[in-house]
């Protein structure tokens, strides 16, 4: 039997051979194939504050997904019953339209509970790193310490925000923390770090793992290695700019060394000395565009590939003074304070360019640190949550 629908006062019935689904009407007297077509261009702000219908109907596939804050927490202390007796790190969602948090499902494991330590009684003053990056539209977890300080992942762990789903990524060819992540357009890099022991031949490799292929062919590919091991002593990020991608391998004012690895090209060059003078914090990048926190005083910066210097694009600010992670995306630049107690949200839009800056300020849930912070779309969520 073919497909067929039957309209009532109330419900959207649905024949599909044997199988009858209801749903609720979204707009009494129309299909509701047509009426997604008409609630798909209103702000999903509006429609999450008129009916539950319509607050269901965002959540669902045929809404386009807006976008969410996604952020890494640890604990502020551990939970007594937890299996990981030390401040495991999760991930959670920050909802801006329903403004709640929400946690992501658990990640999958190869065996004992996943534990991503991020502070240890012998090291209680310092947040041990837990590397997270986003590529192709998926929030990926990559690098992590375990209570014994050995590396906690085999394979990367990735996230779909649609499918509200966490899935194996190719098993790293040397599993590392204190390592250099990035990514570009749907490739992902590993650089450098430290396995169970250090080794000189891991801490100066490159590997790279292309997302765009089948899920059978996913692989690391070695490509050129760094010219030395100077970059397996902290956990770094590299910003993936113009085709390239960039890294400093201290934060801050500290005197520290630069590296800038050509994708195309597969070789390494030398930082340009201005970007390199210029980088005093944490930096992202949106739209072909830069930015760096200047940790001492709080400003943020764009950088200027023409002149090779950075533009201060948001004057001295107590609330960026030592950021410790930034992220940017859809026109904002989101910042992990330097007590990882509050997420402040600037505004960089075009729009926002001719009037001050709107600054917003958000905390986590009770309890918990924020260690970084990535701007995806937002989580599918059960029908029963919304």
């Amino acid at each position: 039997m073919e497909s067929a629908k039957k309209h009532c006062k109330n419900k959207d019935i649905a024949i599909d051979g044997n199988n009858l689904q209801t749903e609720p009407v979204l707009i009494p007297g129309l299909p509701n194939h047509l009426a997604s077509l008409c609630l798909a261009n209103l702000p999903p702000s509006l429609l999450y504050r008129v009916c539950i219908s319509w607050r269901r109907f965002i959540y669902s596939p045929n809404f386009p997904p807006f976008y969410s804050l996604y952020a890494l927490l640890a604990p502020t202390s551990p939970a007594p019953d937890s299996a990981c007796q030390f401040h495991s790190a999760s991930f959670f969602c920050f909802d801006p339209v329903a403004w709640k948090w929400r946690s992501l499902p658990s990640p999958p494991t190869s065996g004992a509970p996943l534990c991503m330590l991020s502070r240890h009684p012998s090291y209680i003053s310092r947040i041990l790193p837990v590397q997270s990056i986003t590529a192709s539209g998926h929030l990926l977890l990559i690098a992590a310490n375990t209570h014994n300080f050995l590396p906690a992942l085999s394979h990367p762990l990735v996230f779909n925000p649609l499918s509200s789903k966490w899935s194996f990524g190719p098993p790293f060819t040397s599993p590392r923390r204190w390592c250099v992540t990035g990514s570009m357009d749907s490739s992902v890099y590993v650089a450098s770090g430290t396995g169970a022991q250090y080794q000189r031949d891991v801490a100066r490799s490159l590997e790279r793992w292309d997302m765009s292929k089948k899920e059978a062919e996913w692989m690391w590919e070695t490509r050129t290695a760094c010219k030395d091991a100077k970059f397996s002593r902290e956990a770094i990020e590299a910003i993936g700019y113009r085709g390239k991608l960039c890294m400093v391998n201290i934060k801050g004012r500290a005197l520290k060394e630069g590296a800038v690895y050509n994708i195309s090209m597969n070789k390494w060059e030398q930082m340009p000395r201005g970007m390199l003078g210029g980088w005093t914090g944490p930096a992202a990048m949106d739209d072909q565009v830069m930015y760096v926190v200047d940790q001492e005083t709080g400003s943020l910066s764009r950088y200027d590939p023409e002149n090779d210097c950075w533009e201060e694009f948001v004057g001295p600010s107590n609330h960026l003074k030592g950021a410790q992670h930034i992220s940017a995306g859809r026109g904002k630049v989101c910042a992990v304070s330097a007590d990882g107690a509050k997420i402040f949200v600037v505004d960089v839009s075009a729009s926002a360019i001719a009037r001050p800056r709107n600054f917003w300020i958000l905390e986590p849930p009770e309890g918990m640190e924020v260690i970084a912070v990535h701007i995806l779309p937002r989580m599918s969520i059960h029908q029963s949550s919304c």
